[in-house]
Order: C-alpha cells, then sequence, then structure tokens
C-alpha cells in the first residue's frame, strides 16, 4: 500500500470550477450549485483505496455532523476505471448507498478536476471560506490504516470549527497520506 502525500496548495488560491458527473443522481453537478455560503469541502475519494475504506465512515459523521450547520461537501472520484474497475460510477453509486453518503459523489472522468485542484492522493482534502478561496488542505486527522489511532477528523473539524466562529485557520497544516491518484496513461 504505497503512501502518497497531498500537495500543499497555497492557501488562498480560489476554488477551480468544474462541470461533472455526480455518480448517485446521474446529473451533472458544477461547483456553483454545490459550494455553500459557509463553507465548501471538497474531497478527493474513491472506493477501492484502503486509507478512504479506513475514513469512510469518519467522513460520513463528520458531514452529518456539519452539514445542517450550512458546511457544504462534495467528494470527487478522478481514479481511471478501466485500471481500477471499483472506482466505476455505478459502484460509487453501490458504496454512496451502502455507506450512507449524504454528499455529492462526482466521477471526474477527464481527470481535469483533479489537475485542477492539484489533487495527490485519496483522501484529500480541501476547505474553501464563503468566497471559495482555499483555507485548508491537507488530512482529515492523523489516523491511517493500521496505526491504531482512532478517526476522529479533528483537523478538517478544526478549520470548519473556526470558519463556524468566524475565526482564521491555522496555517500550521499537515498533508494528506493516501494511494496515489490512479492517473490515465
Amino acid at each position: 500500500m504505497p503512501a502518497t502525500p497531498s500537495k500543499m496548495v497555497a492557501l488562498g488560491t480560489p476554488a477551480p470550477n468544474f462541470k461533472i458527473l455526480d455518480a448517485i443522481t446521474g446529473k451533472i453537478k458544477t461547483l456553483d450549485e454545490l459550494k455553500s455560503d459557509t463553507a465548501t469541502v471538497v474531497m478527493f475519494f474513491c472506493n477501492h483505496c484502503p486509507f478512504v475504506k479506513h475514513v469512510q465512515s469518519g467522513v460520513v459523521q463528520l458531514v452529518n455532523d456539519y452539514i445542517l450547520k450550512g458546511i457544504s461537501f462534495i467528494a470527487i472520484n478522478p481514479n481511471d476505471i478501466e485500471n481500477y474497475p471499483e472506482d466505476s460510477p455505478e459502484n460509487m453509486k453501490k458504496i454512496a448507498a451502502e455507506k450512507g453518503y449524504k454528499f455529492p459523489f462526482l466521477f471526474d472522468e477527464t481527470q481535469e478536476v483533479a489537475k485542477a485542484y492539484n489533487a495527490a492522493c485519496t483522501p484529500d482534502f480541501f476547505i474553501y471560506d464563503k468566497d471559495m478561496k482555499l483555507v485548508y488542505r491537507g488530512q482529515m486527522d492523523d489516523s491511517r490504516p493500521g496505526n491504531n489511532i482512532p478517526v476522529t477528523g479533528e483537523d478538517v473539524r478544526a478549520a470548519l470549527d473556526n470558519i463556524l466562529a468566524g475565526k482564521p485557520v491555522g496555517e500550521e497544516q499537515k498533508p494528506s497520506i493516501g494511494c496515489d491518484i490512479k492517473w490515465k496513461n
């Protein structure tokens, strides 16, 4: 299980817009229609990665805790489904139903969205403020498969709590660690 760190994109970077398929609804979605006026969390996610599987229930709990506070969550799967069929839109829809995802699970078929965001791994978290400027990028928390640290989401939660309290998000942020994005040849 190779561990790839996320790229630490410059804070203040504007969120790139997109127009891609929501595997759950079968409809094309854009950032403009999914973003929040409070904060928006963009997560690069997939089905097969052990790092994603490790945090799935924690992400569902995180979303359940913050969605009613006006935070928007968007998961994007950029993986090559020819070589990783478990990550296909059909399987994305199935996993979303099984795990109780209350957020759109978008399929980045061309991988242009992942490139625009400078995403490197799954999971990879990007938090944007009400003006869609990057205020957090990196890990959910210190938990990894096999390290016996519980999944709490503390890093993402701290950033979201600061946003909700009208405080700046701390700039000391740790990269996420996960499976590299499965780029097409």
